[in-house]
């Protein structure tokens, strides 16, 4: 009798969520699970605030090393940009590091962590690059009114901050299961 293959975990697909036809799919080593809207909840304030704090320290984790090691230590000290360098790290890389993983997975690796996905408000499916891009800068408007925009999100029934209602997106994610605890007692 031959040996049973031994699997690593990169040798199985990782669990994916798509849009197929209107209905958000997971597709996990080889079966699929229709998930229907039934299935899915809004993601309140507290969980994305949580996945923009986990975001911020994956990016001061790749840009706080690069300026510390290009400037040195006086970076810290005293403001205004110091160079082009700190220009594009403050400026230019958060935007390309949130659009690129919208644009790949629908998600930052913050909202990853929430299983929280980004979609068409209308039609549940990925939103199109110009929602994205629109929904990108509209965070600046959401940020301008004291935060009003994202504190918006904790009153809005679909729980929208002012940049979902412009980009047409909501923020969505499987409901939470509760399930019961069952210990075999002897």
């Amino acid at each position: 009798m031959s040996p049973m293959p031994t699997l690593r975990p990169d040798d199985l697909p990782s669990p994916t969520l798509f849009v197929y036809h209107g209905c958000i799919t997971t597709i996990e080593i080889g079966v699929t699970v229709k998930i229907t809207q039934e299935d899915l909840e809004y993601v309140g304030l507290k969980a994305r605030l949580g996945a923009s704090i986990i975001d911020a320290l994956i990016q001061s984790v790749i840009c706080i090393p690069l300026l510390l090691a290009f400037y040195g230590k006086a970076y810290f000290k005293g403001g205004g940009t110091k160079g082009s360098l700190d220009f594009f790290l403050n400026y230019i890389f958060p935007g390309i590091f949130t659009l690129v993983f919208w644009f790949w997975k629908q998600s930052t690796p913050g909202k990853m962590a929430m299983s929280a996905r980004i979609v068409n408000a209308t039609t549940g499916k990925k939103p199109s690059a110009l929602q994205f891009v629109g929904r990108y800068f509209a965070y600046f408007l959401s940020a301008l009114p004291l935060g009003l925009g994202f504190l918006w999100i904790a009153f809005d029934s679909k729980k929208r901050g002012f940049h979902d209602i412009l980009a047409g997106t909501v923020v969505v994610r499987p409901k939470k299961r509760v399930s019961d605890v069952a210990f075999d007692v002897e």
